[in-house]
């Protein structure tokens, strides 16, 4: 269900980093994949680069509870995905700067760390879909940041050279997944992994309202998936690039 094959269909393991701005953004976005290729043997890690410390209207809520809280919610769902680990890079929730060369660096140090072959993260290009849905800002500073230091920070020996001092050496990514685009040219199909990301997404129980956020989930999926195929159960969208790395 793609036009170009991707890497991470053939049978060699690669390492995979998830970037995305609020813990949750990931399940609702790819989780069904990421089980996928978390039984194909992948190594996923997931990325997360805020606290979520403002996902309340709870006025007794403070905060640093609120990150602390959303940290747990974070690892028990990668945990129901075969996630190998999260990384919390700690930024306040509701700030994010596309175009700050400090969060770029902080992305970089992660990329050049952990060497990902498959780099995921949101659409930087998505303002709004309809009128009852306007993109959280974070989310696409979060794509923009995400997609400048993956290509071509990440792999240019010149760019941020400070890194090399700590013996971060340049790591080349060589496909960038924008999740949930606003125009895919790629799609998974999660028909048997759409329980987990369903069980997955239970975890983050400070967000979720009962069973219907639940169900409209199930309803997405399935309707991405009728748009590719008329009898498909469920579907994750996606934006591949393929970098010159």
């Amino acid at each position: 269900m793609n036009e170009t094959e991707s890497i991470v269909d053939q049978p060699t393991p690669r390492r995979i980093a998830v970037f995305y701005a609020h813990p949750d953004d990931a399940e609702w976005l790819c989780a069904g994949t990421v089980a996928k290729w978390t039984r194909a043997g992948h190594e996923v890690t997931y990325v997360q680069i805020t606290h979520g410390d403002k996902g309340t209207d709870n006025p007794d809520m403070a905060g640093y509870r609120l990150a602390a809280i959303r940290r747990e919610e974070q690892r028990n769902a990668a945990a129901v995905l075969g996630v190998k680990d999260v990384i919390f890079m700690g930024r306040e929730d509701n700030t994010l700067n596309g175009r700050d060369r400090d969060l770029q660096r902080e992305i970089v140090r992660v990329m050049r760390t952990i060497k990902p072959d498959v780099v995921l993260c949101q659409d930087p290009s998505l303002w709004w879909r309809e009128a009852d849905y306007i993109n959280h800002p974070d989310h696409r500073n979060a794509g923009e940041a995400v997609i400048a230091a993956a290509f071509p920070s990440a792999g240019s020996r010149m760019s941020f050279p400070e890194l090399l001092a700590e013996g971060l050496e340049p790591v080349k990514i060589r496909e960038i997944w924008v999740m949930g685009p606003l125009a895919g040219d790629h799609w998974e199909d999660i028909t048997e992994t759409l329980e987990l990301k369903i069980e997955a997404l239970k975890q983050h129980a400070s967000q979720i309202e009962g069973t219907a956020d639940l169900e409209g989930l199930r309803n997405w999926a399935a309707d991405i998936g009728r748009r590719i195929e008329p009898n498909l159960g469920a579907a994750e969208e996606f934006r591949v690039f393929h970098t010159s790395g």
